[in-house]
């Protein structure tokens, strides 16, 4: 029996539908970008385990996709050796024997390792973006694949927050040009390092933020029993919390943050870490302020974005009007091309999220009409002496940028018909003897029924009249 076809969980096929829309958001992301001053670059696919790992903390660890090294992986293994003391074999450590590579998780660790790669030949700060697939081995749900795309800017080499607020500036005026109303939630993660450190668990920042950054998904009593199971204290979680619920403007939870990380917390311990973040904070909402941002924009301090690498300003956005996860993220980091061996690099980026903004153009019926027509004119087949005069005529046409296509095979004028409304083409061209002899072309406006002839070389009339 014939296999039934089928593609992996959290995967898709796009139609020339699908395809269209997805090019309308990357067409328009692309382009923003561009009028920053950003350049394009892509990396590969897949990139070594070793540039991978330990990048986006345990869990991330745990959804990377390995491939296993070409040929008899498993040749000469040993599995003795990665039996556990309950006789299992630990699959983690044995794919470190034979894996080698796995596909990129993100666009960002590729980025920092193309940088140092690449550094003699780039002026810094380097402004890049990427338009390109990752993958994660996630449980597939709603508005949550295994592949998807990810559109990245960056810039690298400077550490002004005027970088920042170019960064919110691009979500503003994307999400404008779709038309969606976002928030675009701000928090720092210097200031989550002091609420860790007057919590009294300098060292349990990691674990804090990992547990915050759910706090959508599982709410905040999940949260504080998370923190507690990772070796927080009761005390801790109490000054934790009340912080996750803040309300208020920009200012007044500054005031409040600024006295818990001044001391007056029940610790009464003093984060300078925490006091450098709110004055981050407190300079880039300025500089937002004056620059006339037209969407939400807001300070959120449950924000935390589960990466490790991120050192200070964190952003994610989300839509005001359809339910969905994050479609945009990003932050400042430090220290991620010193991992490879380039200390001193600062750099901030955002991710836009294509498929989760796709599901969201679609739900909210955003997208522009008849975004998938695949030709402006379909030009009949009926008469095969006919054909060389048409040809001429379709060349130039296209030429002249009318997207044009010609029917390949005689068929009843029914069928042609239905061709063209089933691929959305608005105008079919028919033409016989009688137009040949004349030098003439006739057009017709499926939608209104006007039809009209043109002599074949007014490109101009026949323009005029398909714009209609």
């Amino acid at each position: 029996m014939a296999q039934k076809p089928s593609i992996p969980k959290g995967t898709r096929d796009f139609g020339q539908e699908e395809m269209a829309a997805r090019n309308y958001i990357f067409d328009t992301i692309r382009s923003v970008y561009r009028s920053y001053g950003y350049v394009q670059i892509e990396t590969p696919a897949m990139e070594n385990l070793s540039t991978l790992l330990g990048k986006y903390g345990d869990e991330g660890d745990k959804l990377l996709f390995r491939i296993l090294n070409s040929g008899d992986s498993f040749s000469g293994v040993d599995f003795e050796s990665f039996r556990g003391e309950d006789g299992n074999v630990n699959s983690q450590k044995l794919s470190m024997k034979v894996c080698e590579k796995g596909l990129r998780y993100d666009l960002t660790v590729p980025f920092a390792r193309y940088v140092v790669q690449h550094q003699n030949e780039i002026a810094f700060p380097f402004r890049r973006f990427q338009i390109q697939p990752v993958w994660r081995a996630d449980r597939p749900q709603k508005g949550r694949y295994r592949e998807f795309y990810q559109c990245d800017a960056d810039v690298i080499g400077s550490r002004s927050q005027l970088n920042e607020l170019e960064l919110v500036q691009i979500v503003d005026r994307v999400f404008t040009k779709f038309g969606i109303n976002v928030a675009i939630k701000i928090n720092n993660r210097k200031v989550l390092t002091g609420l860790a450190e007057i919590a009294g668990f300098p060292d349990k920042v990691t674990d804090i933020t990992v547990a915050i950054d759910k706090i959508d998904k599982i709410g905040l009593e999940a949260v504080e029993a998370e923190m507690l199971d990772r070796g927080l204290s009761e005390q801790a979680v109490a000054v934790i919390e009340p912080v996750l619920k803040l309300e208020g403007t920009t200012e007044e939870k500054i005031a409040v943050m600024r006295g818990l990380m001044q001391g007056n917390s029940a610790s009464g311990i003093v984060s300078e870490a925490g006091l450098l973040g709110l004055d981050e904070l407190t300079e880039l909402f300025g500089y937002i302020e004056t620059a006339g941002v037209g969407q939400k924009v807001e300070m959120d301090l449950s924000l935390a974005r589960g990466l490790n690498y991120y050192t200070g300003a964190i952003f994610e956005v989300k839509a005001l009007d359809y339910s969905i996860g994050s479609i945009c993220g990003g932050g400042r980091y430090d220290n991620l091309t010193g991992i490879f061996g380039l200390p001193g690099m600062s750099g901030v980026g955002i991710s836009f999220g294509a498929d989760r903004i796709y599901d969201v153009l679609k739900g909210l019926d955003k997208f522009p009409k008849n975004i998938a027509g695949s030709a402006t004119v379909l030009f009949a087949n009926m008469d095969a002496s006919v054909i060389p005069y048409i040809v001429p005529v379709v060349k130039h046409l296209r030429e002249a940028g009318v997207a044009c296509e010609l029917y390949p095979d005689q068929a009843k004028l029914r069928k042609q018909f239905d061709y063209a409304d089933k691929k959305g083409i608005p105008f079919v061209s028919i033409n016989g003897g009688d137009e040949a002899s004349a030098g003439s072309v006739n057009f017709k406006n499926l939608s209104t029924g006007e039809q009209k002839v043109f002599r074949k070389d007014d490109i101009d009339g026949i323009m005029s009249f398909l714009a209609v």
